[in-house]
């Protein structure tokens, strides 16, 4: 903590003074008179003055020697500092390094287990082809006396010039047999299909018979009501025709009837007949108006007295 300067040379002023002068002043007076006093105190400000000047030079070279020594400490740390960024930078860098050969560490690894992978498969591979070999090896084996049989056909066959064309032809003609196998076997199969499906035609034959002959005697009862349902409704139709005959006469009578009456009016009103002679509606309309017109003037004549008796 700091020391304000005119405390700090209070204390070292005390600290330089005899004891005998830091007595108190009830004590000195009693042994001094003032002027010696006077004197004294004047020296002892002297005394007091040149060691705060030696204390002043002291603290002003112990600030210089701090101040120095801060300057070196503000230097060392400066260099600590770069020396730490630098350490840094290096640990980074050897950070960086160390990982990066630990990628390619890894990646040497992965190449070496595909490489090793491949080689396995190649190895497998490589095995796998001598296997083949071995087995066409045998296989070649095995058919050299085929090939020497088909060296002595081939000198027997004129029309064939190379052992292929008569391998090829030989091939043509087991397609063919296989074909023919092939078309005989599905021709066996349709045959017994139709076997079995006139086998199940056979074994519905009489069911079938059986149900046709009730649906013949089913149809014949519906032809026999058909026919009755015939007979009736011809009756009916003879009925209906002579009944449409009597009431056609009966019509033509009613016509000539009105066309009498009509005529009868026409001659009573001396007038020629103004309809057509078909026109049987309105023939009967003049003759119920001519009806009521000589229903209305009889009405309106005054009955006659009766007459009275004789004497």
């Amino acid at each position: 903590m700091a020391v304000p300067w005119e405390k700090y040379f209070r204390q070292a002023l005390q600290e330089k003074l005899p004891n005998s002068y830091r007595k108190t002043p009830e004590h000195n007076a009693d042994h001094f008179p003032p002027v010696l006093r006077l004197l004294e105190k004047r020296q002892e400000l002297a005394e007091a003055d040149q060691g705060l000047r030696a204390q002043k030079e002291v603290f002003q070279t112990t600030m210089a020697a701090l101040k120095l020594r801060r300057e070196q400490l503000e230097k060392k740390e400066q260099e600590l500092k770069g020396s730490f960024v630098r350490f840094d930078k290096f640990l980074q860098d050897a950070e960086a390094r160390r990982s990066c050969a630990l990628r390619r560490a890894a990646e040497e690894r992965h190449r070496a287990g595909r490489r090793e992978a491949q080689a396995l498969r190649l190895r497998a591979q490589l095995e796998e082809l001598q296997r083949e070999r071995a087995r066409l090896q045998r296989q070649l084996e095995r058919l050299e006396p085929c090939a020497r049989l088909l060296v002595q056909v081939l000198e027997q066959l004129p029309q064939f010039q190379e052992i292929p064309e008569l391998v090829a032809r030989f091939d043509a003609l087991a397609d063919t047999q296989a074909a023919l196998r092939l078309t005989e076997r599905q021709r066996l199969g349709e045959l017994e299909e139709a076997r079995a499906r006139l086998q199940r035609l056979r074994d519905t034959w009489q069911d079938e018979l059986l149900r046709q002959g009730q649906r013949r005697a089913q149809l014949l009862e519906r032809l026999e009501a058909a026919r009755e349902r015939t007979l009736h409704w011809e009756s009916k139709w003879v009925q209906i025709q002579n009944t449409a005959a009597e009431k056609t006469l009966l019509l033509g009578r009613t016509r000539m009837s009105a066309l009498n009456l009509f005529q009868l009016v026409c001659q009573h009103q001396r007038q020629p007949p103004a309809l057509d002679i078909e026109d049987t509606e309105g023939q009967l309309e003049q003759v119920k108006q001519f009806i009521l017109d000589l229903s209305t003037m009889l009405a309106s004549f005054p009955q006659a007295q009766p007459a009275a008796p004789a004497p």
